[in-house]
């Protein structure tokens, strides 16, 4: 139920917020008073496994960008390095005791974090077969949807789901996650985070969040709960407007393209006549999840394309015969990324509808998990999308048809969600 969301790739954590993200001064504030210690420690361990799985990694770079020097990063000099850096630590390491598989695993690790690059990360056995999981919209743990903070680099809670362990802490959504037990988030990986969070139905774990407004950081205990599948859809009737319905996705998981098409069907016969599409705070998942569902919207014609290091594009496209056929607002905010900023893009290029909120995250790259012999694997950035008018909004985001800031006050004051409001103004100009 700690739902790792992720990026476009074959797995997701490419790869989900009625309460959006801190507001940026808050955060400067937050940063500017957070003591924190940060230490990264790359351990390293004498393995023949290691030696054969590097050269297969990097021996044949010959002449590709991101070669190591244009050769192997093995050699004679580098497994004796290990070597002795391997009986330094077990000579002189005064620390907890660290297994070999672990000193292992931080090779793997530390040649990762090497390429520079967030979205790029070794899995382990355990690792692996959560994202597996995650992708199918099979989660477990507290029940809450994760992901990254861009302006602090932590995790941040963008989801509770209904009667989870989560909700009954008192957990909301935009809460930092400042510590999980006595280590600390900044800095950490989603994926090593949602690892530490999740955990065997029964267990606790204790969290420790920074929650604008509040004084001082907040402790909660949380009773893990037994493995379910996620809803990563809500849908309804917007108040007051009978004939205008509002869906919101969360992330893209297996299991979104079933309750999307469900959520529509149920809307149009309750009387429907235009949609409000709430992409916010939804930080991506599966490509092939949000494809389909752009099949359900989208004219005939490209949805995206990818293109490889080697300048190879694979094309996704949509025939256009489930173009949807009311009016379409789409809410998208700052943390709206990735296989969500695949949606919006074609949206806006193809003029389906119109964007409304702020620019969004700006995650234009794709990964894939490549499984290794040993069960381990590589979550691998392999290549960059681009919206069918070819735009690569990496590092840049879409940038809203209207720009509209969250009003955060209101919604504390009141429940009011003045994007929505926006929303159904602009829908009903276009229903007259």
């Amino acid at each position: 139920m700690d739902k790792q969301s992720e990026d476009i790739n074959n797995t997701p954590l490419e790869v989900g917020t009625a309460r959006e993200e801190e507001k940026k001064s808050s955060g400067k504030s937050f940063l500017g008073g957070m003591l924190f210690g940060m230490l990264t420690v790359l351990l390293i361990g004498v393995c023949v496994y290691v030696g054969k799985l590097a050269y297969d990694l990097f021996a044949v770079r010959e002449a590709g960008t991101g070669s190591a020097g244009g050769g192997s990063v093995v050699s004679t000099e580098t497994i004796q390095k290990m070597k002795t850096i391997e009986e330094v630590i077990n000579t002189y390491y005064y620390g907890n005791e660290v297994t070999a598989t672990e000193l292992q695993d931080g090779v793997y690790e530390g040649m990762m974090l090497a390429l520079g690059d967030p979205y790029s990360e070794y899995y382990s056995k355990e690792e692996l077969e959560d994202a597996i999981n995650s992708n199918q919209g099979i989660s477990y743990g507290i029940g809450a949807y994760i992901s990254i903070n861009k302006q602090m680099n932590m995790a941040m809670i963008n989801g509770v789901m209904e009667d989870s362990p989560a909700q009954e802490a008192g957990l909301r959504e935009g809460d930092i996650i400042y510590k999980v037990g006595d280590e600390f988030t900044q800095g950490l990986s989603l994926t090593k985070v949602v690892n530490m969070v999740k955990g065997r139905e029964g267990t606790t774990v204790q969290i420790t969040i920074y929650r604008e407004g509040e004084a001082d950081y907040l402790d909660m205990e949380i009773v893990r709960a037994k493995q379910i599948e996620t809803t990563t859809v809500d849908s309804g009737i917007v108040e007051d407007h009978e004939n205008i319905g509002y869906i919101r996705i969360r992330e893209f998981d297996g299991v979104t393209v079933d309750q999307y098409t469900e959520a529509v069907a149920v809307l149009k016969e309750q009387g429907m006549e235009a949609m409000i599409l709430d992409l916010r705070s939804n930080p991506g998942g599966d490509l092939t999840a949000v494809v389909d569902i752009a099949r359900k919207i989208l004219p005939a014609g490209l949805v995206v394309y990818t293109e490889d290091k080697q300048g190879e594009r694979k094309e996704y496209t949509c025939d256009g015969k489930n173009e949807l056929q009311i009016p379409l607002v789409v809410l998208v905010n700052e943390y709206s990324a990735s296989a969500s900023e695949i949606l919006a893009g074609a949206i806006q290029d193809y003029n389906m509808g119109t964007l409304i909120g702020t620019t969004t995250y700006g995650k234009g790259i794709v990964q894939r998990i490549h499984r290794l012999d040993d069960g381990t694997a590589l979550k691998l950035t392999i290549s960059a999308y681009f919206t069918p008018a070819g735009r690569n909004i990496h590092g840049i985001g879409i940038e809203p048809d209207i720009e509209l800031e969250y009003d955060y006050e209101a919604n504390e004051a009141d429940g009011t969600d003045n994007q929505v409001l926006k929303a159904v103004e602009v829908l009903e100009g276009k229903m007259k």
